[in-house]
């Protein structure tokens, strides 16, 4: 009985922190920014997520890919792939305007 408790315990805890790897991070979001949009933008990331307020990057997050191309006409495509876009949410959501943070790119 208790070696199946410990296995149990343990099987949820490795469940637990391999389901986090799969949710958006904001410094991932950042080392993309900086790879594969910062040059084509022209602007550093803080800039880039002062564009919006928490609340407007919100509400643009289903439009994210066309309100990127829309300010940043120059970005390809391929830099736009969804499995990007949600880091580029979580960085940009967490550096707007309204935010107070202030990014290091």
């Amino acid at each position: 009985m208790n070696k199946l408790l410990k296995l149990a315990f343990t099987g949820a805890v490795a469940l637990s922190l391999s389901s986090t790897v799969v949710f958006a991070d904001v410094a991932k979001g950042q080392k993309l920014y900086s790879k594969k949009l910062k040059k084509a933008c022209g602007m550093s990331g803080a800039k880039m997520a002062a564009k919006h307020s928490q609340d407007e990057w919100e509400g643009l997050k289903d439009g994210l890919a066309s309100e990127i191309k829309k300010i940043c006409p120059k970005v390809k495509d391929k830099a736009l792939k969804g499995k990007y876009l949600q880091h580029y949410y979580d960085f940009f959501y967490k550096y707007a305007s309204d935010s107070g943070n202030v990014p290091s790119c």
